[in-house]
């Protein structure tokens, strides 16, 4: 099946290189996948992931016999896990949920929100130095940019954490994107 990589064999480093690129990139998406809860399509990018670690594997066992060829397999997987993690950001899978503490009023910071199309909730809480307000809002993660630059803008010195959401039922998110509303 690889009998010109016996013809040429340069390409091999290159091979190598490459199809470990693809198959670690299919399996950092599979990886986040799977923990979205994703039933189809992780296990479809499974079957790619190791279909390609196969062919590579069994070239490097049929041929490689030199540090070029090591190294490109060590090169690949670094270079795929940093393409893997580049792709599922541009992807944007998945939702988040942004907890903001500020010491400003976090009514405003909730009308803000609202004026950007996002829904949040407003909690009063005690800080270990203040009186502090928790705004929550979940959003798609392609919605990040502009939901930092509304909390940004409302208090930069504002204290956010930033979580992974599995799963989400009912209420206001953005208009961009259908939805149900909570009655």
């Amino acid at each position: 099946m690889f009998d010109f990589l016996d013809i040429y064999p340069w390409i091999l480093p290159f091979f190598i290189f490459f199809g470990r690129i693809c198959d670690v990139s299919l399996g950092t998406l599979r990886i986040i996948l799977v923990s979205k809860g994703s039933r189809r399509l992780a296990p479809a990018i499974g079957f790619l992931e190791v279909f390609i670690w196969i062919l590579i594997i069994s070239q490097i066992l049929a041929r490689a016999n030199d540090m070029v060829s090591y190294l490109s397999y060590a090169a690949g997987y670094a270079t795929g896990t940093y393409i893997g993690l580049v792709v599922e950001e541009k992807i944007g899978l998945g939702y988040v949920i942004y907890r903001v503490f500020t010491m400003k009023n976090g009514l405003e910071l909730n009308a803000a929100l609202k004026g950007g199309g996002f829904g949040s909730s407003v909690i009063h809480g005690e800080g270990s130095v203040s009186k502090v307000d928790i705004v929550e809002v979940v959003i798609s993660r392609k919605q990040v940019r502009p939901v930092e630059k509304i909390i940004n803008d409302f208090d930069s010195d504002a204290f956010y954490t930033v979580e992974d959401v599995r799963a989400k039922q009912r209420g206001v998110f953005n208009s961009r994107r259908a939805c149900s509303v909570r009655k």
